[in-house]
């Protein structure tokens, strides 16, 4: 292999770990409008057939009592945030492993394999290894505001899929939060609210973009330094 081939393979070699580092290291920002948490509107009403001269005209009604929870396609549901997270974990490993090896010179034909006297086949090995290892974690989270969604799809059962996001422009960035998830009736409040925690298959995002957010984020190459691609 000539000076020329290394150098080109050097490049090629460097060229792919840069795109591997600023794919794995790449954050995508999130942007207002995702489809999957955008609001569902109602279908239209069929068209009903005027009839003259009757007291009662279908499209017209009125339902003095009827309730005001969410339960149709279109209706908005407000979801009191209450998440609250405290896990704690500990980890403590210690290995160490010796190992030792001799194989004598053999004999034969009465005689010792031996070349000016000195044994040629006389092998011995040793080696120790040792690996100690201590981790912990603690992650507290906690959660707490509102967010009004839209009932996106009512499930066969009765259940309400819902989803929504609400953007807040604060200063120099903005900060969001997306909810989606499965809402059963009987959990909703006559105020037309229900607590997160009683929402199945919750999926629950709040972060921020602009400066702030941008400054409290490391750099791409601090990133790649504490991840997997680091092989030390």
């Amino acid at each position: 292999m000539n000076a020329v081939d290394s150098l080109r393979r050097y490049r090629l070699a460097i060229t792919g770990l840069l795109v591997v580092l600023l794919a794995g290291c790449s954050l995508a920002q999130p942007k207002r409008g995702d489809p999957g948490f955008a609001p569902v509107l109602p279908p239209s009403p069929a068209p009903t057939t005027q009839r003259s001269g009757a007291i009662f005209q279908g499209g017209y009604e009125m339902a003095l009592f009827e309730d005001i929870k969410a339960k149709r396609v279109g209706d908005v549901l407000t979801v009191v945030l209450v998440e609250k997270t405290d896990a704690s974990k500990t980890a403590n490993t210690d290995t160490s492993r010796d190992t030792a090896l001799t194989l004598p010179n053999p004999t034969v034909l009465g005689g010792t394999v031996s070349v000016h006297g000195r044994p040629i086949l006389q092998n011995s090995v040793e080696s120790q290894s040792a690996f100690t290892g201590k981790g912990n974690s603690v992650q507290k989270n906690q959660l707490d505001g509102t967010i009004t969604v839209s009932v996106a799809r009512v499930l066969p059962n009765g259940n309400l899929l819902v989803q929504g996001e609400k953007w807040i422009g604060i200063n120099q960035g903005e900060e969001y939060i997306r909810l989606q998830g499965i809402v059963r009736p009987v959990d909703i409040q006559p105020d037309n609210t229900v607590e997160s925690t009683k929402i199945g298959n919750a999926q629950i995002a709040y972060g921020g973009k602009g400066t702030l957010a941008d400054s409290n984020r490391k750099g791409w190459l601090a990133r790649f330094f504490t991840s997997i691609l680091w092989p030390l």
